[in-house]
């Protein structure tokens, strides 16, 4: 029964996943007046925050920035900057003038579903035509935050080579270097069955590397069970559960 129960709750993230990726037309955050913009903008770029990880309706650990250039590539002051996102994603601040930098700086709130949400920055350049960018977050479900919480307990250090300020990777003193959880090209390759094998019995299971240790007396099944959906959350590209059908990516018509 459990086992039926957490590959419907798979299914059913996979699913939520396609359909709010395949949302054509990102809907407003807000109603909150924009402050009028003095000056405009040739290109909007990403400077941090995308694909980033969080409990499904909580705040992203770091703020989403983006930054608004002119031709030259110079940030440009007082571009106005404006978010919008599926329903449920919340902007704090939800539009605002770009600072000295020519950056502009919000805190993102996730919506109650888990998947993947895609959110928009847009501005306006001198022909007052608007200028977007697209930005993916992750949303983690249940099941795939007790997965995250194996992951920084047992996986990290070893399948991420980016060391922290609480955490150093043995990434590079790795012979044979793991892959990174968010290695979608080669894992999602792999099925459930083959990635249970792996976590349970250690790398030699499927004539990988004796270095992947064996955890099938350390996890429980439910708990390999979760760790394997939080590998699907966090793959790039997106991990697609075969059997299921994906909406694809359709433009809004009014």
């Amino acid at each position: 029964m459990t086992q039926r129960w957490f590959a419907r709750e798979l299914a059913l993230a996979a699913m939520t996943s396609a359909l709010l990726l395949g949302i054509g037309c990102a809907r407003p955050a807000s109603t909150v007046p924009a402050p009028k913009a003095t000056a405009l903008a040739s290109a909007l770029v990403e400077s941090s925050g995308s694909k980033q990880i969080a409990a499904a309706g909580m705040v992203l650990p770091q703020p989403v920035v983006v930054q608004a250039n002119d031709d030259q590539g110079n940030g440009v002051q007082g571009a106005l900057v404006e978010m919008s996102g599926p329903a449920g994603v919340t902007f704090d601040p939800v539009n605002g003038l770009t600072d000295s930098s020519g950056q502009f700086t919000t805190s993102v709130s996730l919506g109650g579903m888990a998947g993947r949400y895609q959110i928009v920055a847009r501005t306006r350049n001198k022909a007052q035509k608007p200028i977007e960018i697209e930005l993916q977050e992750i949303a983690l479900g249940y099941q795939e935050t007790l997965g995250s919480q194996l992951n920084d307990k047992y996986c990290e250090r070893c399948h991420n080579p980016e060391s922290t300020a609480v955490r150093v990777s043995n990434y590079d003193n790795l012979e044979v270097k793991p892959h990174p959880f968010t290695d979608g090209n080669t894992l999602n390759q792999m099925s459930d069955a083959d990635l249970t094998a792996i976590i349970s019995h250690g790398g030699p299971a499927l004539n990988k590397s004796p270095l992947m240790p064996p955890y099938g007396y350390t996890l429980s099944k439910t708990e390999i069970q979760a760790l394997i959906a939080y590998i699907r959350a966090v793959s790039d590209p997106l991990y697609k559960s075969p059997g299921l059908v994906y909406a694809k990516n359709v433009e809004a018509r009014l």
